[in-house]
């Protein structure tokens, strides 16, 4: 199985920044899709950012123009990279992973979360 290790949250203020990492380990894979969802309390989580093996990569219109994907494959992690956040930005951010394994058997795995608060 495959673990995720997510870090980069914190308190920052409107307008600040901060950049989230979630690197994976564990049996050998190969990265179809690596992805950041937002959960806010209250509402139900929603795609943030999602990049794939070759680099491509899509948006939330909310954080167009203010966040940034970007992936290592050779480390197996990904970035969100967050840049004049706002109060709306707050939130759990979790990390999710879709992988081949060795076996050729397609999963999903998510990580632990990790808060994000935004103040004004």
């Amino acid at each position: 199985q495959v673990q995720l290790v997510e870090s980069g949250g914190g308190l920052v203020q409107a307008g600040g920044s901060l950049r989230l990492s979630c690197s994976a380990s564990g049996s050998t894979f190969s990265i179809i899709t690596m992805a950041w969802y937002r959960q806010a309390p209250g509402k139900q989580r929603d795609l943030v950012a999602i990049i794939t093996r070759g680099g491509s990569t899509n948006y939330a219109d909310s954080v167009k123009g203010r966040f940034t994907i970007s992936r290592d494959n050779a480390k197996n992690t990904v970035y969100l990279q967050m840049n004049s956040l706002k109060p709306e930005d707050t939130g759990v951010y979790y990390c999710e992973l879709k992988y081949l394994a060795r076996s050729a058997r397609e999963y999903n795995n998510w990580g632990q979360g990790t808060q994000v608060t935004v103040s004004s």
